[in-house]
């Protein structure tokens, strides 16, 4: 009998073919990388320290990736976090209830009890339209910053209605953007990029890395799937990779309207990451290592670091401030990130012991992070449509219903299209 077939060897389509083995059905997954993972990626430190380059955190009501962190059996531990993050400007440390960012405050909660609301619907206004009413400079600055970091984007890319959305379906604004009790509450002592490389051990030949699936054509006779190595045929599909990355697969008859605009109409965030390691967190003896830069370039620090060593300070910059990134050299860009910390945190920020990034823009087979963003003149919005079509089911982060762009959400979806297919399998039995 012909297997069930998984496109993409991410967190989702490795939870999804782990639920269908586990109900004893032949599966196999096809990878175009040559690696299990998708967006996420774990690497280990000169000083052997995990560290997480994809994503990281599980948030304190990611209940689903909670739970198969403890079933593998990582150790999980709270990230080290004060009351708020160090703004900074430059050289300049900023109180974050300083005058001149009050109107950043307001509008934040503004969007905050929009998100609870729900948009009535579409509207053509993007977060620059609603940013470019916020008095001061600073306060401006702020905004856009939050909003790189957080969604991986510039404000002009994003509409309104997307913003809102996202922030009632990822938790609502306070969670996203807290660290205790909220979005980046805990962290894996291996790294979360050991949860994949546990499951695709687990899964072992049923992996089939390097083999990226070309097309994909429904017929009378069944689906069959076009790779460089040759041709798959399967009894059902589970395509996992995000909608932008998936537009590459042709498919045999064309998709219905509204799959093809989901694919046509969303584009992939722009995120750069970097992890420093040092032999130990030095910077808690002065104001900790958790900060948000308004410089340039502007972006996120934390202090990722292991319970028992040594120090990892996480930077994350996302939209023009990762391609302003990407414009510089591999030497140039590490000073910039470390001399924009060392007023802060003291010279010894300069001198790691490792120092490893990613631009997962730049990566041809992920093609961005950390979520599939409607584009800013599209009228699409969440929950992202997942509808079966002749046996190709849809999975991957951005189709969740809860938490999108989330590893939880990832988990959410692969569960989901499992279900949904062994359904299908009874229904035809």
């Amino acid at each position: 009998m012909e297997p069930i077939v998984i496109v993409g060897a991410g967190l989702s389509g490795l939870v999804a073919a782990r639920e269908l083995v586990r109900s004893e059905q032949d599966v196999v997954v096809l990878e175009a990388a040559d690696r299990p993972g998708g967006r996420v990626l774990a690497e280990t430190s000169a000083l052997g320290s995990r560290l997480d380059l994809g994503g990281t955190w599980i948030g304190h009501d990611h209940h689903r990736v909670a739970a198969l962190a403890d079933e593998l059996g990582p150790t999980r531990f709270a990230m080290h976090t004060g009351t708020l993050p160090l703004l900074t400007d430059g050289d300049r440390q900023l109180s974050p209830v300083a005058p001149a960012l009050l109107p950043a405050l307001v509008a934040l909660a503004a969007l905050a009890v929009a998100g609870r609301a729900r948009p009535g619907g579409p509207t053509a206004r993007t977060g620059a339209d609603a940013l470019g009413r916020v008095p001061g400079r600073r306060a401006r600055r702020l905004l856009e910053v939050l909003v790189q970091v957080s969604w991986t984007t510039d404000p002009e890319r994003l509409s309104l209605t997307a913003m809102t959305e996202l922030v009632h379906r990822q938790g609502g604004l306070r969670t996203m953007l807290a660290t205790r009790g909220g979005a980046q509450d805990t962290l894996l002592v291996d790294g979360i990029g050991s949860l994949v490389e546990t499951l695709a051990a687990e899964l072992g030949d049923r992996v089939r890395l390097g083999c990226r699936v070309t097309r994909i054509a429904r017929g009378p006779d069944g689906i069959a799937l076009d790779t460089p190595a040759g041709r798959q045929r399967a009894r059902a599909v589970v395509v996992t990779a995000p909608p932008p990355t998936a537009a590459r697969i042709t498919h045999d008859p064309p998709l219905p309207a509204e799959r093809s605009a989901l694919e046509a109409g969303t584009e992939m965030g722009v995120v750069h990451k970097a992890v420093a390691v040092y032999e130990r967190p030095f910077w808690r003896a002065r104001r900790g290592g958790e900060l948000i830069l308004l410089g340039h370039p502007g972006g996120a620090v934390f202090d990722t670091s292991p319970p028992d060593g040594p120090g990892h300070l996480t930077f994350l910059a996302g939209g023009s401030a990762a391609r302003a990134l990407d414009a510089l050299g591999p030497d140039r860009r590490r000073s910039a990130i470390l001399d924009a910390l060392a007023p802060h945190l003291g010279d010894e920020v300069r001198r790691p012991a490792g120092w490893h990034e990613k631009s997962w823009h730049l990566d041809e087979h992920a093609g961005g992070g950390y979520v599939a963003l409607p584009r800013a003149d599209s009228t699409l919005a969440w929950p992202m449509t997942t509808a079966p079509i002749d046996g190709v089911h849809w999975a991957g982060s951005e189709s969740a219903t809860e938490h999108p762009g989330y590893l939880d959400g990832a988990i959410e979806s692969g569960l989901r299209a499992a279900g949904e297919v062994l359904s299908s399998i009874a229904a035809r039995t």
